[in-house]
């Protein structure tokens, strides 16, 4: 089939009111989409947190102290890398939209990482600056030496909070829960101090172009040694324009309120949530710590929302807890699933008790990060799929020699489109392996296009199981066994055998304490071929995950 043919049964199934191409003249840069906001919006609330609130013109006001410090006080210029590293906060959008308005490139950084993962990503990237969280400042103090970072703001978690209740959140964080480890950062500045100094002079104007960059985005590591993905202006405007063109037919401008649990340095939240939905003046409501279910699910019981956006394990575990049904969900338009496969199951039990279906999309740190996703609109069953390219987006899915396969058949993944990265920061040999040079983006995801011109992701290239010469794809059977009522949460692995190669194993986190293996097999050969069910299940208290949740296979292959 042609590319053309291809296109033309897209289009035919189209979502109706959204334009196949985006205006990419609409906007000079991040921080023109942000003015427009401002100017819009002014008195309407921005972010949220811990009870706090900003609108846009108290962010704006603050943002542009944080720029004015970090170029008069700490001498950065255009092009200079920072880091920002720190979780959900309001502190983040202050810091992030600072450092833009100041012509900063960003490095996101997870908060989660050890003092070496540290080193490698401020060495790697460059940062000259950091802004980070008090909690993690002793991992700085081990490896600043051996990086190029010359300047320090160091913020505590309730510095954004009205007195007294900042007061008294960061003396419970530092001597009560005693989440401060002690450090040793003199040249350090506080989050306060670097606003109060940038308000005694207006920030200077840079001109920033679509072609620079805004971000060098890490990816996850997961299948390597973790590199900068660059991402240009042009890359995350054109995906915010993208993403608010998809979601234009539901969602209405000054009335939206998201739920932003997935950490905004991770690149879906990033520009889904806190960049596209500024563009209908969206009021994100920040979870700083999306892993305590009882204190998110109070949250969402005392706050009206009409999105939230989050991972197939979020779903999960906040339906398992008692208070979920509690929850009103009268004003809620939609959920957005993305960065790892939504489970069936996950998907049908949300629909039945919130009565709001999930919407899946795919993306990857690699196109900023949208490139597929199932209209928002209609009632189609379209769980277990990624929808359609966005607007101004192809797709093709080719074989191991490159060819580009028929409808129906089996290939990886490849995007093209105006959100697809400049390349991996310093690695031209990385960079080659997976862009080609007239712009396609190999996904190392393994699609097909059915016959709606919907995509339906099988599985990563590296993730399939070789059995007796048959592939195997773990999310095909991590599907089926999570269907059985006392499965919490499963993965797939090949393992080794001498006979077939390699046999399926399963990891099961119980929901029922009386859950046996035999269970767990008899229960997937109800809908899995022989070949594919699982020849060993081993019982765990949790699986490895990424700090967004997306499960580690690749830990559970290690010894």
């Amino acid at each position: 089939m042609t590319a053309a043919s291809k296109e033309k049964i897209w289009l035919q199934n189209y979502p109706e009111g959204v334009n196949p191409e985006i205006d990419l003249t609409r906007f000079a840069n991040i921080m023109a989409v942000f003015d427009e906001a401002v100017r819009k919006y002014r008195q309407s609330p921005a972010f949220s947190n811990m009870g706090a609130t900003l609108n846009f013109d108290e962010l704006d006001r603050k943002v542009g102290q944080f720029a004015s410090f970090l170029q008069h006080e700490l001498k950065l210029k255009k092009g200079d890398r920072i880091a920002i590293q720190m979780p959900n906060l309001l502190q983040f959008p202050i810091a992030l939209f600072g450092a833009l308005r100041a012509g900063l490139i960003v490095v996101n950084t997870n908060p989660l990482y050890t003092a070496k993962e540290m080193q490698h990503q401020f060495k790697d990237s460059g940062a000259q600056a950091i802004v980070i969280l008090a909690n993690f400042a002793g991992h700085l103090q081990e490896i600043i030496k051996d990086t190029n970072i010359q300047s320090v703001v160091i913020t505590e978690i309730g510095d954004q909070l009205p007195f007294p209740k900042n007061l008294l959140v960061n003396s419970v964080v530092k001597y009560v829960k005693k989440m401060v480890p002690p450090y040793q950062l003199p040249q350090a500045y506080r989050f306060e101090q670097a606003l109060t100094l940038g308000a005694e002079r207006p920030y200077q104007d840079v001109s920033v172009t679509f072609e620079d960059t805004a971000f060098l985005q890490y990816t996850g590591g997961t299948t390597g040694v973790s590199k900068g993905a660059e991402l240009t202006h042009k890359n995350i405007v054109s995906n915010m324009l993208q993403i608010a063109e998809w979601m234009r037919p539901l969602l209405r401008e000054g009335q939206e309120t998201v739920i932003t649990a997935l950490p905004m340095y991770h690149i879906f939240s990033l520009t889904v949530n806190s960049l596209a939905f500024m563009t209908f003046g969206g009021h994100n409501i920040l979870i700083t710590n999306p892993r305590d279910i009882p204190a998110f699910i109070k949250t969402l019981r005392g706050t009206p929302f009409t999105v939230m956006t989050g991972v197939n394990t979020l779903f999960n575990a906040l339906m398992h807890h008692p208070d979920f049904v509690k929850i009103s969900f009268s004003q809620v338009k939609l959920s957005v699933a993305g960065a790892m496969a939504l489970q069936r199951s996950v998907a049908d039990r949300w629909k039945k008790i919130t009565g709001t279906p999930i919407f899946e999309g795919y993306g990857l740190t690699e196109a900023s990060p949208v490139v597929c996703c199932n209209p928002i609109a209609g009632n189609k069953d379209i769980v277990g799929t990624i929808g359609m390219p966005l607007p101004s987006t192809n797709v093709k899915l080719i074989d191991d020699n490159g060819n580009e396969v028929d409808q129906g058949k089996e290939g990886e993944l490849c995007a093209q489109g105006p959100q697809v990265m400049k390349g991996y920061y310093n690695r031209p040999d990385e960079t080659e392996k997976v862009l080609t040079k007239d712009g396609w983006l190999k996904t190392g995801d393994i699609a097909v296009m059915l016959d709606n011109g919907y995509f339906k992701i099988v599985d990563r290239k590296k993730d399939m199981i070789l059995v007796s010469g048959f592939n195997v794809y773990p999310n095909e059977v991590e599907d089926a066994i999570a269907s059985h009522p006392g499965v919490l949460e499963v993965a797939a692995i090949g393992v080794p055998d001498e006979h077939s190669g390699e046999v399926v194993k399963v990891f099961v986190v119980k929901k029922d304490p009386n859950l046996t293996e035999k269970d767990v097999i008899a229960h997937a050969k109800k809908s899995l071929t022989n070949y594919k069910v699982p020849k060993s299940v081993e019982f765990r208290g949790e699986l490895p995950k990424t700090n967004v949740g997306k499960i580690l296979r690749r830990a559970l292959r290690s010894p």
